[in-house]
């Protein structure tokens, strides 16, 4: 996004069966689980400890007639469990965390300054509104994803993900906020509030109301404290610290706001180095009726990028695509950078291309994720006009990393 400023092994899934059982979540980068505790179904027994697993390929059965199918990837945890009603049903159990790697990078609270730019592969499906649970609620499966089901790209591993499956604030093992004014002038003042998790879906949402700004200075020549108030809010969401990723294939469902002033982006920085020195790929990014995939490194000039961009306007992909829930995705080497809109290529680029003027890579490096909302500023325009509150949301957010 203007200026702007991955760990695992075979997936295994860990199934307890008493009654009518549950089926446990994945975890991630932790020894593998002795079992996830089995739910009891109504008229069933009681929970049993310790469970089957499916291997590579293998295939597992419950009680309730549900298979599920591992494909590789990380070891399981201990996942959650739902009642079943004569059957088993799919656990609601969540993804532990990866690496931590604190970033590093700029001025501002998680190392993001400078000047300018923001920015997978299923075919999407439609979202129904409410958990998933058995019987399977229908919706459309891609790629042979199924509800409650991921499925594993061929020759990848799952090394993290948020599934957003649990109701109330975002998980704190993933996601840290910006706060206040945070870059391009724009309009919204960050705060974590703006965030929320329900029904399956993270939910960022702008909102029109005043918020007095604490570090106002007045007669300030700094946008940051020239204004008295913010007249918008929204959220801005970094894995920044806790979670970084170097290499691989990442992938997000969502649906964005594309009302005018809105701005909504996926965007990754890596950790190491002064914006933008240390490398943005913005995998997202949205604004004046325009998606946008863009690639940026530093410059010998200071907070000055160089930008590898594509953009295609949101009319050039039918009437009701911004009612849709749509999948981005990057697939990230040492050799180069391909970004895509729901399985349509919309930007390559090689690192070789993209390199500071000291000649170093900045992709050549792990990278946090940001996920954010933004008003206004130097490109999203004006919401003067716009309805509020606006809602981008978001299914899922998937790292894969080669075998």
């Amino acid at each position: 996004m203007t200026m702007q400023l991955f760990r695992g092994s075979a997936l295994t899934l860990a199934i307890a069966l008493a009654g009518a059982g549950g089926l446990g979540g994945c975890g991630i980068d932790g020894t593998t689980a002795a079992g996830a505790s089995g739910g009891s179904g109504l008229g069933g027994g009681a929970a049993g400890m310790g469970g089957l697993s499916a291997g590579s390929g293998g295939t597992v059965t419950s009680t309730g007639g549900v298979t599920v199918t591992a494909t590789g990837g990380a070891p399981s945890s201990t996942g959650g469990t739902r009642l079943g009603t004569g059957g088993a049903t799919t656990g609601s159990g969540g993804f532990g965390s990866g690496g931590r790697t604190s970033g590093g990078g700029g001025s501002t609270t998680f190392g993001i300054d400078g000047g300018p730019g923001d920015g997978p592969t299923d075919v999407p499906r439609a979202k129904d509104g409410t958990p998933d649970v058995l019987p399977p609620q229908k919706d459309a499966p891609a790629n042979g994803m199924v509800d409650g089901g991921v499925t594993i790209p061929t020759g990848y591993k799952l090394v993290w993900a948020d599934e957003f499956d649990v109701d109330g604030t975002p998980n704190a093992v993933n996601w840290n906020y910006e706060k206040g004014f945070a870059r391009n002038e724009e309009l919204q003042w960050y705060q974590p509030d703006n965030a929320t998790v329900k029904d399956g879906l993270l939910v960022i949402e702008a909102r029109k109301e005043r918020v007095t700004n604490p570090n106002y200075k007045a007669g300030s020549s700094d946008w940051k404290t020239s204004r008295q108030y913010a007249e918008y809010t929204s959220t801005s969401m970094t894995t920044s610290s806790l979670q970084t990723w170097q290499y691989g294939r990442l992938e997000m469902r969502a649906r964005i706001p594309t009302s005018a002033g809105m701005w909504p982006a996926w965007w990754t920085l890596g950790v190491s180095g002064e914006w933008p020195s240390n490398g943005e790929i913005d995998i997202m990014e949205y604004y004046k009726g325009n998606l946008l995939a863009n690639v940026a490194c530093g410059t010998a000039t200071r907070w000055t990028a160089k930008w590898d961009s594509s953009t295609k306007a949101v009319s050039s992909l039918g009437a009701g695509w911004a009612s849709s829930f749509h999948v981005w995705r990057m697939d990230w080497d040492d050799q180069k950078i391909d970004l895509y809109l729901d399985d349509t290529p919309m930007n390559s680029t090689t690192l070789s291309s993209m390199l500071n003027s000291d000649g170093t890579s900045p992709f050549k490096q792990k990278h946090s994720m940001l996920v954010n909302l933004a008003l206004g500023g130097v490109n999203g325009g004006d919401p003067a006009g716009t309805m509020f509150p606006q809602k981008y949301e978001v299914d899922w957010i998937r790292v894969f990393q080669k075998q």
